[in-house]
């Protein structure tokens, strides 16, 4: 039997059924920017996200296996520079530490994408923090090395998935609609070229609250 190849991965990533992530005018009060509300309440009700951030209750089916599929087999973590934070430009300083508090959920080796480096992060529960400028390939060089034979996971937000999708680098792509138009703001799945002949749909499941659909590479 062969050793598993580690693959690059999205998972749980909401969009509304005009294909948007995030709506306009994100900001520190708005993470996902206006007319998001909602956007990710399927993922919230799920009894996994509930056990994540130490609560009980949550509800078991369709939305929390999906859920839960994100979970597994993850050693690394890569995100953009808008998902760290609502700051723009140059860092005024170093007090931003995350929207997630002093114990961030990854508990792994996390690379922020952007064009202004800070020095490394180092949070509770494992999480580092590392701020890069380089190719998706460099990154996902380092990202594999940290995971240590395990998957690396995009967390997002939708320009820095697109990077890699133009690469050919994400392996599966988990992608969930949500019953919100938004109208206007960062769109996932746009400039990606010939898309279509490098991935496919593998599933698409209704959930009767959101439809999950995997796309992998052919």
């Amino acid at each position: 039997m062969g050793v598993a190849v580690p693959k690059l991965r999205v998972h749980n990533f909401s969009v509304t059924v005009d294909g948007f992530a995030a709506g306009p005018n994100q900001r520190a009060d708005a993470p996902f920017g206006d007319g998001m509300d909602g956007s990710h309440d399927w993922m919230f009700a799920t009894k996994g996200a509930n056990a994540m951030i130490g609560e009980d209750g949550g509800e078991e089916g369709i939305d929390n296996d999906f859920f839960l599929r994100g979970e597994v087999n993850v050693g690394a973590t890569i995100m953009g520079r808008n998902m760290f934070g609502p700051i723009r430009g140059p860092w005024p300083n170093e007090d931003w530490k995350g929207w997630w508090g002093p114990n961030p959920p990854y508990h792994n080796e996390v690379f922020v994408l952007t064009h202004h480096e800070r020095p490394a992060l180092p949070m509770e529960g494992g999480t580092t923090f590392h701020f890069v400028n380089d190719s998706p390939e460099a990154v996902l060089e380092r990202a594999f090395k940290a995971a240590d034979g395990k998957d690396v996971r995009i967390g997002g937000g939708a320009a820095t998935i697109r990077q890699f999708l133009r690469a050919g680098l994400i392996d599966e792509l988990h992608v969930v609609i949500t019953p919100i138009v938004v109208g206007s703001g960062a769109r996932l799945f746009d400039d990606l070229g010939s898309l279509g002949g490098a991935y496919q749909v593998s599933e698409f499941v209704p959930s009767g609250t959101v439809t999950h659909v995997v796309i992998t590479k052919r």
